[in-house]
């Protein structure tokens, strides 16, 4: 694993946003051995031309199902519920796998198919498992998939027909998460793990990328998303910052995080609320995690962006997913549905102006959760 492949760019390493500390390019580094913080991509040349900047040589080297390039839908008959005149969302459930987790998936296996990685290993409660199934399945990697066996059967469905090996295993996230590190042990294959994996951040830059030709350089005042890992989110950030630093947009938008009420350590971070709270059950199980591994990174982002982190209860998060379908014709999972919600609190608690625009990632499809309504 040393040496980089031929179609991995030679220029990249990868480094610690908490201790600085710098390495080569590596599917099994995933997080900093100085310091314990998950890794992100590091460029040694950043070109001022507007295209995006990926670890891999051109875009031919990609492992892509068509993901990306997602519409954008101005929300008009929000403005008779809500006093915000200018919301918009961007349909991210229209990637090939029902989920905006196909960006970085995309990246991930197309630098895993650089190094030549014959396995991998991840575990999801289901729409990054999905996403990994398809496009190790386009690459030609076997998938290894933990999921918990509580998930969404569609979801379990979907891991399955694209012939990866599901692994079900009963009890919390965590146990999900814990049963897959020690097959990653035991069978020395290697972890995606797209929580953890710098590349997988990588693909996700793709979101702001498109936001600016969207707006033709001009930002939405405020970006809302529903974060568990938050791994769009970051992504988002880091490609905000390429294209202000290549010239292409001028300013950061403040980026706001909503979490469901029954889990929101992020929320509690950015409130400093330190109390040790009981993990809850939510709805919204795609931002149901209990310990984001780049919680840190994501409070540096809410301060540096001027976001803030809002949380919102189940009944309000199924009322949005109910009102976005049958007023709106988007019929997204609950998770989606939560930055709906928090939407309405942010506006309630004056953080967002009637004359302000607003951007929200439907970030799943309603078809691949289990309705609740």
């Amino acid at each position: 694993m040393s040496e980089v492949s031929t179609s991995i760019r030679k220029d990249i390493s990868l480094y610690c946003s908490s201790c600085g500390a710098s390495f080569p390019p590596d599917m099994r580094l995933l997080a900093c051995t100085v310091c314990g913080e998950p890794l992100l991509v590091k460029y040694g040349e950043i070109s001022s031309n507007p295209h995006m900047e990926i670890p891999v040589y051109s875009c031919n080297a990609l492992v892509s199902l068509g993901e990306g390039n997602t519409p954008v839908i101005k929300m008009d008959k929000l403005g008779s519920r809500l006093p915000c005149e200018n919301i918009f969302a961007k349909l991210e459930f229209m990637n090939p796998t029902g989920s905006f987790k196909d960006r970085g998936t995309a990246m991930m296996i197309s630098v895993a198919k650089g190094f030549n990685i014959a396995n991998l290993v991840e575990d999801s409660s289901g729409n990054a498992g999905s996403s990994v199934a398809a496009y190790c399945g386009k690459a030609g990697i076997t998938a290894h998939i933990f999921v918990p066996s509580s998930a969404p059967q569609p979801k379990l469905d979907q891991i399955s027909v694209y012939g990866a090996i599901a692994h079900k295993i009963e009890g919390t996230r965590e146990m999900v998460t814990d049963a897959a590190s020690d097959f990653v042990d035991e069978k020395g294959y290697v972890y995606g793990a797209h929580k953890l994996s710098p590349y997988f951040l990588e693909g996700t830059k793709a979101f702001a990328y498109e936001i600016a030709r969207h707006n033709l350089g001009e930002m939405p005042e405020h970006i809302i998303m529903p974060v568990g890992n938050g791994s769009l989110y970051i992504g988002a950030w880091l490609g905000f910052k390429e294209l202000i630093f290549k010239g292409v947009i001028s300013k950061m938008p403040k980026m706001h995080v909503v979490q469901a009420s029954a889990v929101k350590p992020l929320v509690n971070l950015f409130s400093g609320n330190h109390e040790e709270e009981p993990i809850g059950i939510t709805v919204a199980g795609g931002i149901s995690v209990s310990n984001p591994p780049r919680s840190k990174l994501i409070g540096e982002i809410l301060l540096e962006t001027g976001g803030h982190a809002t949380a919102v209860d189940d009944e309000v998060i199924l009322e949005w997913q109910k009102i976005l379908a049958q007023e709106n014709g988007i019929y997204c999972e609950p998770t989606s549905s939560s930055a709906f919600a928090g939407l309405e609190y942010l506006i309630r608690d004056g953080i967002i102006a009637k004359k302000e625009s607003v951007l929200i990632a439907v970030t799943g499809f309603g078809l691949k959760d289990n309705l609740y309504i």
